[in-house]
C-alpha cells in the first residue's frame, strides 16, 4: 500500500515553496466540482482534457501543481504530464493543498 501511495504522490516536498516560485495549480476536477470550491487563481482542466492540454501547459514554463477531490485523479494527471516532460507535483485534495500553500 505505501507504494501505491508513493506513486500516486511521490516522495515529500514544500509545495507551498514550489507554489511562491511560480508554479501553476491545475484543478482536474469536474467544472461542476471546480465550481463549487476551489484554489484562487486556479486553472481548472477536467482529467480526461488534460492530454490535449500539454502544449498550452508547456508555454507557459512554469511548474505545475496538479490536485482534485482526494488525490487520486491529480495522480493520473500528473502523470500524464511528466511522460510528456513537465515539471509535475500531485498537490492531492485541493483543500488540503490550499492550506499548503498559504
Amino acid at each position: 500500500m505505501s507504494n501505491l501511495f508513493k506513486s500516486l504522490f511521490g516522495k515529500s516536498v514544500d509545495l507551498g515553496s514550489i507554489y511562491r516560485k511560480g508554479a501553476i495549480i491545475l484543478d482536474v476536477r469536474t467544472r461542476e466540482e471546480f465550481r463549487t470550491g476551489h484554489i484562487l487563481n486556479a486553472i481548472n482542466i477536467p482529467v480526461d482534457q488534460v492530454g490535449g492540454a500539454i502544449s498550452e501547459l508547456k508555454k507557459k514554463n512554469k511548474a505545475v501543481i496538479t490536485c482534485c477531490r482526494s488525490g487520486a485523479r491529480s495522480g493520473i494527471a500528473k502523470s500524464i504530464l511528466e511522460a510528456a516532460g513537465l515539471e509535475v507535483y500531485n498537490g492531492g485534495a485541493w483543500d488540503a493543498l490550499e492550506k499548503k500553500i498559504r
